[in-house]
């Protein structure tokens, strides 16, 4: 669909569309439908694309799994750029999970909000999706915390005490400020250092 129909859908909303499950979201992936080539995530029963990965962000990545993982230990599974089931409609692909320790790793079932320590998304080209779309879905879904790694602005905010539609508290972090996981005491990071 182009931006032209796109937009007049979303003007005409008593237009009827059909939504999918996210169980008929993975059999669409077993089918063949969706390949990993399609770089998709599931948002309210909808296929959303997702933003092309730059080097910007593949370095915040890379930097962010490697301080994790060192951080956390054994005392919780990082998940990196892996799906959590919200509900079922809605299965996105955060940049991190930081999920509560499975013997299973998580492999016999996706993580639901009961599971998530906290949540990361490093956005350079997708912050307002990230802001606007993504923090009500994880708030309302009761993710209890969640950081927005802003490249472009030089600045992480992190969100907690979810709500029905947003964080009631959101802070913001900027290149001189070390910031730690309100789930995880001890697990800090360094701003500057994941701004690069």
């Amino acid at each position: 669909m182009d931006t032209v129909e796109a937009e007049l859908l979303a003007d005409n909303p008593w237009v009827a569309r059909r939504k999918i499950t996210v169980d008929e979201y993975h059999e669409m992936g077993k089918a063949g439908i969706l390949t990993r080539d399609d770089r998709v995530e599931l948002i309210e029963g909808e296929l959303v694309t997702m933003a092309p990965i730059g080097s910007e962000h593949n370095g915040a990545v890379s930097w962010l799994a490697h301080a994790l993982i060192r951080a956390i230990g054994d005392r919780g599974i990082v998940l990196v750029q892996g799906s959590i089931r919200l509900d079922d409609q809605t299965e996105p692909q955060p940049d991190f999970s930081i999920l509560r320790p499975r013997a299973d790793f998580y492999r016999k079932a996706h993580a639901s909000p009961a599971d998530v320590l906290f949540l990361v998304e490093i956005a350079d080209s997708s912050l307002r999706f990230d802001r606007s779309i993504k923090r009500p879905l994880y708030a309302r879904a009761g993710i209890v915390e969640y950081w927005l790694v802003d490249l472009a602005g030089g600045a992480v905010e992190i969100c907690r005490q979810p709500g029905k539609t947003d964080y009631a508290d959101v802070l913001l972090a900027g290149r001189g400020a070390v910031i730690e996981s309100a789930l995880l005491p001890g697990v800090a990071i360094s701003v500057a250092d994941l701004l690069g």
